[in-house]
């Protein structure tokens, strides 16, 4: 969060508006004022302002202020969620004629760092506790990256192994509790060995990074997509029946197909496809996430089986009923 970073100022009672403005401008920071609750919730998300001042907080302000706090939260859930969203945490600074401490104890916020400060405060007062917030914003960041880094694919940018199975885990779980519907699909690269044998790894993992690239540009912002290891990847599809799933299928399948032609550093052309397998779930129908990742991997061994480059529902097979 450097000097030149924007400032959101929430200014929605207009009590010491002119003399915080003069104070964050006479430290170096531009302001972006906003008048009304609203206003101030549409400039979180288009400004993407390095900290939130709002002045001034009385005990009528703790709605506005928990509003305010569970979009910058749903904001950094977004960021996080990105392969590279390098977005840091949005800090508060909360400007208040009331005794701090209990200021303090009856607003626990959990969007992101945040502090306190009285109107009436020094300038040097103010310098600190910018800084301090900014010192927590770069703290948070360097938390974010490295759970990140440990969570995610570096080549890819999707989940890891445990961390996908993980969040599986998490929607199995809850279509289970509350009877969504959810879609399992498996990945896997038809003759890939033969990639890595003709040409080299650098060449290899470039396809990998391509088809990880493909496969986050066919999803939906709710869906979740892993790298298993190797050239097989998975997706949960949340609140996802057969016929949408079926969608998701054919538009991951043919965005990977799309890709063949000249790969960087090959000397001809390569063939990329992708055998996919996948299974639903409406909440009741599977007994176990076990037995429907089963059902998933034997619709991708049949796709493979019928030469590749398609996608194979578990319940068309002919024995699916066994």
């Amino acid at each position: 969060m450097s000097q030149a970073a924007p400032i959101l100022f929430c200014d929605h009672r207009g009590e010491h508006s002119e003399e915080v403005i003069q104070v964050l401008e006479g430290l170096g920071y531009r302001v972006v004022r906003s008048a009304f609750l609203r206003q101030s919730l549409e400039n979180l998300d288009d400004v993407s302002p390095s900290l939130v001042v709002i002045d001034s907080l009385a005990r009528q302000g703790l709605v506005e202020l928990k509003a305010l706090d569970r979009a910058r939260q749903a904001d950094a859930d977004a960021a996080h969620h990105q392969p590279t969203n390098g977005a840091s945490p949005v800090a508060f600074l909360i400007v208040t004629d009331e005794d701090l401490p209990r200021i303090g104890g009856e607003s626990p916020l959990q969007g992101g760092p945040w502090d306190v400060i009285r109107a009436d405060a020094p300038t040097e007062e103010w310098r600190l506790r910018l800084e301090r917030l900014k010192a927590g914003c770069r703290q948070a960041t360097d938390m974010l990256d490295l759970a990140h880094r440990a969570s995610h694919d570096a080549l890819t940018g999707l989940l890891r192994k445990d961390s996908f199975q993980a969040r599986l885990s998490e929607h199995f779980s809850a279509a289970q509790r509350h009877h969504f519907e959810m879609a399992l699909v498996l990945l896997d690269l038809d003759d890939f060995g033969i990639v890595n044998k003709e040409h080299n790894h650098v060449v290899g993992d470039r396809i990998i990074q391509f088809v990880g690239e493909a496969i986050r540009h066919s999803l939906r912002t709710e869906d979740v997509a892993g790298r298993l290891g190797g050239d097989e990847f998975a997706i949960v599809l949340p609140y996802t029946g057969k016929s949408d799933s079926t969608a998701v299928v054919n538009r991951v399948r043919d965005a990977v197909a799309k890709l063949s032609g000249k790969i960087p550093g090959a000397e001809t052309d390569i063939k990329v496809a992708t055998s996919i397998g996948f299974e639903t779930f409406n909440g009741s129908d599977v007994e176990t996430l076990s037995e429907m990742r089963l059902h998933a991997e034997r619709a991708l061994r049949a796709a493979k089986e019928r030469g590749g480059s398609q996608g194979v529902y578990f319940r068309t097979l002919d024995d699916s009923a066994d």
